[in-house]
């Protein structure tokens, strides 16, 4: 709180020497600010040309801990709308938003979703197995990694901006349906591609509780993760961490999967004990963050291609051809 004061007294200073520099303090144009990256790419598909989106994590950034500097402040400070992952995902917006004095329409893209819990996927969660003191009753914020979740969240952003800015919301409604489509396209491809696989064989190891809404919507076993948390900056216990070697050895996973936001140094020592692959690196899973431009994960839907496509490979499947759309 210490720091959002400072920070917001920055907003202030700055708010007032744009005020003595300009005739006008504050753009005309039509500005929102968005939270998470995939959040930032839903809203910049949305608003498109009609005004400006500014993202405030950045690439690789953790979206459950951060602290918006004092740039990002003044840019909520003359936002004419916030969107938000929502599903309590940013415990930080509220004093944020209180520090930078915003004034606009707040958008929850995570409305109408239902939450599920940790584990409530699959009847046997293993990182939650036999007493595990980590076990969570609230709902999992990372509702992006399901495709069909994408879409509804397209759909709040879009009917809430639309509220904002009607004159404009003919476009952005047109911007939604055409990226809509896309996401469309792509929760096809991804079904068609684990279609091929097995179910018995459809086993998932990530760094993190990260995708619930994934593999429940593609009929996946989530054997385990190595931080048994939502929040990535969770530390497991020796104990977990044997629990889930000996978890790996008994389910026949053949690899463990770090994410690009996390330091695989744990995950590739998990993956040594259990004798499996590891990936990491270039070959890690994008979850809590897209990422930087000119990766694999610089867009929702590569990020989302690039996941499949890397468990298509450790469960040695072809990986089938994109469709134009998504090309």
């Amino acid at each position: 709180m210490k720091v959002l004061g400072i920070l917001a007294a920055s907003v202030l200073i700055a708010g007032s020497l744009s005020a003595c520099s300009s005739p006008s303090a504050q753009s005309e144009e039509f500005q929102v600010v968005a939270t998470t990256t995939q959040v930032t790419e839903f809203t910049r598909a949305v608003v498109g040309d009609t005004g400006t989106v500014t993202g405030l994590i950045q690439p690789n950034q953790s979206a459950h801990s951060f602290d918006p500097s004092a740039k990002q402040l003044l840019a909520l400070s003359q936002a004419d709308a916030v969107v938000i992952n929502g599903a309590d995902l940013e415990p930080w917006i509220s004093d944020a938003l209180s520090a930078s004095n915003f004034s606009g329409e707040i958008i929850d893209a995570s409305t109408g979703i239902e939450l599920l819990a940790a584990g409530e996927a699959e009847e046997d969660h293993a990182a939650h197995a036999a007493g595990d003191e980590h076990a969570h009753g609230e709902g999992d914020p990372h509702i992006w990694t399901s495709p069909l979740n994408a879409q509804v969240m397209v759909n709040n952003i879009a009917t809430g901006l639309e509220a904002v800015n009607p004159a404009y919301a003919t476009v952005m409604e047109e911007n939604a349906a055409s990226y809509s489509a896309q996401l469309a396209s792509l929760n096809e491809w991804v079904m068609a591609n684990f279609d091929q696989v097995p179910v018995d064989q459809r086993l998932l190891v990530t760094n993190h509780d990260a995708f619930t809404y994934f593999v429940s919507e593609y009929g996946i076993t989530f054997v385990g993760s190595i931080i048994p948390s939502f929040d990535d900056n969770a530390e497991p216990s020796a104990a977990e961490i044997d629990a889930l070697i000996a978890l790996i050895k008994q389910s026949g996973a053949k690899a463990v999967f770090s994410e690009a936001s996390i330091s695989p140094k744990l995950a590739k020592t998990i993956a040594s004990e259990a004798g499996v692959k590891v990936y990491s690196g270039d070959d890690a899973l994008y979850s809590d963050s897209l990422g930087v431009t000119g990766s694999d994960g610089e867009t929702y839907i590569k990020a989302t291609i690039h996941n499949v496509t890397m468990l298509m490979n450790a469960w040695g499947y072809p990986v089938l051809p994109l469709p134009a759309e998504l090309s």
